[in-house]
């Protein structure tokens, strides 16, 4: 059954031309491209556009996949990384300062507390607003160890970059965040849940 093979075995089938594979494959990862898409850029619209190219990308080029170098959850980040960069690039400006739309607000931060609508609403924004300020290279390790639940070692391989700088990365925007968020009641006691993120 195609729900119990590996992404890698899905992959190979994929490219050999099996279209049931691929649609098996891309039901099973498309959910957590696009959320980190949106994590990063703020923006449903670049957020589908980077998950559709991501995928076409797969299709195309996916021999260019290497097993022993991380999973291929980490490898499709790094190519959405590429490609999110590149839509930044397009409407940076913008972008950033935009708040997002209220259908996507649940699924963009976690660790909110919900008993209080009114709270986790502001909470929610302000949490969301700091992430999207946050310089690139710190957002993205926050945006895969804390809202995606990514090892280090797969924060690493989807980054390019060494566990250990992945860790000091993560602390510093942490860091950030907390400075960024004292000031609001509401949110200081939710960014300590962040933290927890990032598993070894």
């Amino acid at each position: 059954m195609l729900t119990e093979q590996t992404d890698e075995q899905l992959l190979a089938q994929a490219l050999q031309g099996d279209e049931e594979a691929y649609t098996a494959l891309y039901r099973r990862r498309q959910g957590p491209v696009y959320r980190f898409a949106l994590h990063m850029s703020g923006s449903p619209q670049i957020a589908e556009e980077v998950t559709q190219d991501v995928f076409i990308f797969l299709l195309q080029r996916g021999q260019g996949f290497d097993p022993s170098r991380g999973p291929l959850g980490a490898f499709l980040f790094g190519v959405a990384r590429n490609y999110v960069r590149r839509a930044l690039e397009r409407s940076y400006s913008e972008q950033l300062l935009h708040t997002p739309a209220e259908d996507h607000e649940d699924s963009l931060v976690s660790g909110v507390d919900t008993l209080e609508n009114v709270v986790r609403g502001q909470a929610s924004q302000a949490i969301w607003k700091a992430v999207l300020s946050l310089p690139e290279h710190y957002r993205e390790v926050v945006v895969l160890c804390d809202l995606q639940d990514a090892s280090y070692a797969e924060a690493a391989a989807a980054v390019g970059c060494a566990i250990g700088t992945v860790r000091s990365r993560l602390h510093r925007a942490h860091e950030i965040l907390a400075k960024k968020l004292q000031n609001s009641a509401a949110v200081a006691p939710d960014i300590s849940g962040l933290a927890a993120g990032c598993t070894p």
